[in-house]
């Protein structure tokens, strides 16, 4: 749990200010913050902080660490059930002016590829696709003309692109609001690319259903799994699903929306 369910979680506090309430994200008496919450949450209007429990403008919705509505761990199998019936609402961000600054120093309309899955989740190989994969995508995209480019990590960045670093998560999603396409597993970034409206091809693979935690104008590749078994442990099934997904997929999928953005630019111009 972390980073995209906070993400997550703004979607649901949308225009709560504007009703004259805040959004209290706990089980009715205590607010329930997480690590990551303070840093996505951070000059949202919208959301109260812990401490403001007996505030009289509260509307608590009951989505915290332990409690995410979209899922229920099965012990016994050590994997995620789905709940089929939730429906992610694209969040917000609001950004301070440094922060757009330092994104404005990156310019617009470059291609922003991820490959990276954090090594520390139990589901880690289930949801990674393969980097000669990713490669090729870089090269198929970078002989079109189009800018690469990926955020500087723990990993060597993948050859061909121009890394970023930044000084904070906030930071990196200040500067993906600047790009024309995120290309990426599901995850944080899918969901930051979701909350500052930037368009996606994200590799679900056969973990985790887009029909769960997808949003509409992404497109969401799961090399055709019929199931999505949500297994903490390495999964055949799950490296089938991605094993399904071609470098020419992804491609052709980044293709269409950045073509479709060019598109839409030259209406408007």
């Amino acid at each position: 749990m972390g980073l995209g369910d906070n993400l997550m979680a703004t979607g649901f506090a949308k225009g709560a200010a504007a009703r004259g309430k805040r959004i209290a994200f706990g089980h009715g008496k205590n607010i329930i913050w997480d690590q990551h919450s303070e840093e996505i949450f951070r000059n949202n209007p919208n959301i109260a902080r812990p401490g403001s429990e007996g505030d009289k403008d509260l509307e608590w919705v009951p989505f915290y660490k332990g409690n995410r509505i979209y899922n229920r761990y099965d012990h016994v199998r050590d994997r995620w059930i789905w709940n089929y019936d939730f429906r992610p609402i694209p969040g917000e961000l609001f950004f301070d002016p440094k922060e757009l600054a330092f994104a404005k120093n990156f310019g617009k309309g470059f291609v922003l590829i991820e490959p990276n899955v954090p090594s520390y989740k139990g589901c880690a190989k289930n949801k990674t696709w393969s980097e000669s994969r990713y490669i090729n995508v870089v090269q198929l995209l970078k002989a079109k003309g189009y800018d690469v480019r990926q955020f500087s990590y723990i990993n060597r960045p993948l050859p061909g692109v121009s890394a970023i670093q930044t000084p904070s998560f906030r930071h990196a999603l200040a500067v993906l609001s600047q790009a024309a396409l995120y290309i990426g597993p599901e995850g944080g970034l899918h969901h930051g690319a979701a909350a500052v409206g930037i368009p996606a091809v994200v590799i679900f693979g056969g973990f985790i259903p887009p029909q769960v935690t997808g949003y509409e104008d992404h497109i969401n590749l799961t090399g055709k799994a019929d199931i999505f078994c949500g297994s903490m442990r390495p999964c055949p099934h799950c490296e089938a699903a991605m094993k399904r997904i071609k470098s020419k997929h992804v491609y052709d999928a980044a293709k269409e929306i950045l073509e479709c953005n060019k598109q839409i630019e030259q209406k408007a111009s």
